[in-house]
């Protein structure tokens, strides 16, 4: 790869992000280098690691002296935009933070996150649960090496806490890595060849402190450009191959995607008769007291209508084509109701758009689900999510599902013609359904579609033939969407692999040095 400019696979990437990614290791890398002729002592023969003060909350003033949390401070840079205010004292003079004094975050989610002190900010003090570096011997340093140091201090953290439920890691731990310091003069070197590989600069040729070691960081660096380059790639395909699926759904439901067929049908039944033929069975399944009646659903107007449809296509609101809809509810007792083996209780994390997902998560008794037994589950029932984040998402039952029944934020659509079912689901998965939903959301905090509303929410229906030709021709487009899919799936999977062990490389020779 040519030095100097950027790579063309790269060039959607922050290439800093890489570079700050991969740059604990390569410290570490340096690291083994330097221990070859350099003894590792700890970190604590040259730098403490000194912890702030634990301020109470109920202390904090209007006012006064910011106090920098882990929450203040992101991309190495303090941000005093959420920061507390604590009253100015002599006390707390140790506690305080000067222009150019690196911390560290020591627990939690973000641990091991670095902050530099921008000039300017004035005073601050630091809180506990963030250290400070702290130089006893600034005369054998150069400024900026103790920065690298912490860089290398935060991949070795990151390794450590990985895993842990809640990560933590004290004072006591950072001060016991053992580092090989050099003279300033390597110091130097090693600052100039790391602010190079920085900025993108021309490296190869240059003498910087170790030829070797620095071809080996170089092409480990290379290495991880190259494959981060390969993953955005892939991303981006998934992401041109979703925006294919829905175009594929949006065509579909339309009638794009059949109007050669209808070319070479034009005398099919208009889906006039189909409508006709599902409310004349609606109505003896409540003349034979199947199902209850139903209201009357408002006549649709010329300006609800979102797109023009084809001839013999007709519009009908959702709850035209059902004998049932709405959602369930939870159980007395909630959670606690919930058995090891008995009726299968389905929740939102059970229904995707490519199918329902069972793993065994809820039961509920016997009795509890005929108590509820107004949304017990039928095969080829539409279940819909109507709240949360996964609002929206849809699927069918299968053929040989047995009993079940849902929560209040799942939605049954039973249709009237279960045939029907394949097409219904293409609809609501379709973009156009999908900001229809978002368009009649309800509710605070929590967003939610009510019944009312989702009962007569637009549905473009073909005529019944046509709807057998949509799937058809649906189907056979997501078999190559799903083939193309699975190999941009292997292929990023490959590609992450190896960008994790050329991360990793320089740290597990650390290791085994």
């Amino acid at each position: 790869m040519g030095r100097g400019r950027k790579a063309n696979a790269i060039k959607e990437l922050n290439y800093n992000t890489i570079f700050y990614n991969s740059v604990g290791s390569y410290v570490q890398r340096i690291n083994v280098y330097l221990s070859h002729s350099i003894e590792s002592e700890p970190l604590s023969n040259h730098i403490k690691i000194a912890g702030g003060f634990a301020f109470k909350s109920a202390d904090y003033v209007s006012n006064g002296i910011p106090v920098i949390r882990i929450s203040d401070f992101s991309d190495e840079r303090i941000i005093l935009e959420s920061v507390k205010f604590y009253k100015e004292s002599e006390q707390l003079k140790k506690y305080e933070l000067k222009n150019g004094d690196i911390i560290i975050a020591l627990t939690g989610g973000t641990i091991a996150k670095l902050g530099i002190v921008q000039k300017g900010i004035g005073k601050l003090y630091l809180n506990q649960r963030v250290g400070k570096f702290e130089i006893l011997n600034p005369a054998i340093f150069e400024n900026e090496y103790v920065y690298w140091i912490a860089r290398s201090v935060q991949t070795i953290i990151k390794e450590l806490a990985w895993g842990a439920a809640i990560p933590n890691v004290s004072p006591k731990q950072i001060e016991k890595i053992r580092f090989p310091i050099p003279d300033r003069q390597t110091q130097k070197g090693i600052i100039l060849f790391l602010n190079d590989l920085k900025n993108n600069s021309i490296i190869k040729g240059k003498g910087y402190f170790h030829s070797e070691t620095e071809a080996e960081i170089l092409l480990i660096h290379e290495n991880s450009l190259r494959s981060a380059g390969i993953v955005t790639e892939l991303s981006h395909q998934q992401s041109l191959l979703k925006k294919l699926r829905q175009q594929i759904l949006q065509d579909a439901i339309e009638g794009k995607l059949t109007k050669d067929w209808r070319e070479q049908n034009p005398d099919v039944e208009p889906a006039s008769e189909l409508l006709k033929h599902i409310q004349a069975e609606k109505q003896q399944l409540i003349k034979d007291k199947k199902i209850k009646k139903q209201k009357t659903l408002p006549v649709i107007t010329e300006d609800e209508k979102p797109f023009e449809l084809p001839d013999r296509w007709e519009w009908i609101r959702l709850g035209g084509l059902c004998s049932k809809t709405g959602s369930g509810s939870t159980p007395s007792g909630g959670k606690s109701a919930y058995i090891d083996n008995g009726i299968k209780f389905i929740r939102s994390q059970n229904v995707y758009n490519n199918g329902f997902r069972w793993n065994g998560e809820a039961y509920i008794p016997k009795y509890t689900h005929e108590k509820m037994k107004g949304t017990k589950l039928l095969p080829q029932d539409l279940l819909l999510n109507i709240t949360g984040g996964s609002i929206g998402r849809c699927c069918i039952l299968p053929l040989n599902f047995d009993e079940g029944n849902i929560n209040q934020h799942v939605a049954i659509i039973r249709l009237i013609l279960t045939n029907t079912g394949g097409y219904i689901h293409k609809v609501i998965c379709s973009s156009y359904f999908q900001n229809e939903i978002i368009n009649v959301q309800t509710g605070a905090g929590r967003e939610g579609l009510p019944k009312n509303r989702m009962d007569n929410m637009l549905i473009p229906c073909p005529p019944l033939i046509e709807i057998k030709a949509i799937i058809t021709k649906v189907e056979k487009l997501f078999v190559i969407c799903d083939q193309l899919e699975g190999q941009i799936t292997s292929s990023q999977a490959n590609t992450e692999q190896l960008m994790q062990s050329v991360l990793k490389e320089a740290f597990s020779q650390s290791n085994a040095a």
